[in-house]
């Protein structure tokens, strides 16, 4: 086919229809996503009454400020909110160490027992303990009421442990091999070799556990019963359940802040942090999510 016939084909009235049609499908599906954070934002900033008056709003006719200046000034919400941050970051870190530590001797076909290993974890991915088993082995290692609950029963993601197996099998085995021969063993071939070329899958599963974590509210539930160790959204499952202000202790006997909005500035402030976590990844997750295809 000729460059103007192939111009021509693409150029067709069918052809011209089906990209609108996939436009305006791109952009309800947009809108249906967008528009109910941005109400959330708007009313966050919204007095009681214009939350009550007006079913659907994205701009709020008078701004209050005061409701995000309530909910930092009680010790509830700093607490959890500085737990999350800190289980977020030791967690991500230490699922991505296991999963990129057990990923790398998997990747190599001469390991003794390599076979057994991954039906293993082939196997888990279709079998599960249940949530009742899983809590029983939790209390038994005596992990409750412990931050390394919400870290440990989630430690290593099969599904993501077998793609970071299949990147580490695509990596040129000339590199190994040229720094085996200047003197590294396996853990500086890993570390100094492996893992700086692995930048684009560290950076996306990185994001993929550190947004698991920061919104797990089953493991808060099941393994945290002191109210002080609560997580951001076991906080939050608390202000959509029951009355807001008392959730956070009233702070100041004077003004007491539209419940409504309180609710939607905790929701605000509980999904924030991952937004605005996204655009510094962003180079290196299309790329990530791409790489390490499942194959053996």
């Amino acid at each position: 086919m000729s460059t103007n016939q192939s111009v021509k084909h693409y150029d067709s009235l069918g052809s011209r229809l089906f990209d609108a049609l996939n436009v305006l499908l791109l952009v309800a599906l947009g809108l249906i996503t967008i528009l109910p954070l941005l109400y959330v934002l708007a009313g966050s900033f919204a007095g009681e009454a214009e939350i009550a008056s007006r079913p659907f709003f994205l701009w709020p006719e008078k701004f209050v400020t005061e409701t995000y200046a309530y909910i930092f000034s009680t010790d509830t919400f700093v607490r959890s909110l500085i737990t999350t941050v800190l289980v977020t970051v030791v967690g991500t870190a230490v699922q991505v160490l296991l999963t990129f530590t057990m990923a790398y001797p998997l990747a190599k076909r001469y390991l003794p027992g390599r076979t057994l290993v991954l039906n293993l974890v082939i196997f888990t991915l279709v079998f599960g303990g249940g949530m009742i088993p899983t809590y029983l082995v939790v209390r038994d290692l005596g992990l409750l009421d412990s931050y390394w609950a919400l870290i440990l029963p989630l430690a290593i993601n099969p599904f993501y442990l077998i793609i970071v197996k299949s990147f580490f099998q695509e990596l040129p085995q000339a590199l190994e091999e040229a720094a085996r021969i200047d003197g590294c063993n396996e853990m500086g071939v890993f570390f100094k070799i492996v893992l700086p070329l692995s930048k684009p899958i560290i950076a996306t599963f990185s994001l993929f556990y550190a947004v698991g974590i920061w919104n797990d509210y089953m493991s808060p539930l099941l393994y945290i019963d002191d109210s002080r160790k609560w997580t951001l959204q076991m906080l939050v499952r608390q202000f959509t359940s029951s009355d807001a202000a008392n959730t956070l202790g009233q702070v100041d006997q004077t003004w007491v802040p539209p419940e409504q909005g309180l609710k939607f500035a905790v929701i605000v402030i509980a999904t924030l942090p991952i937004l605005l976590f996204y655009p510094f990844l962003q180079k290196h997750f299309a790329k990530g999510v791409l790489i390490g295809s499942v194959k053996e």
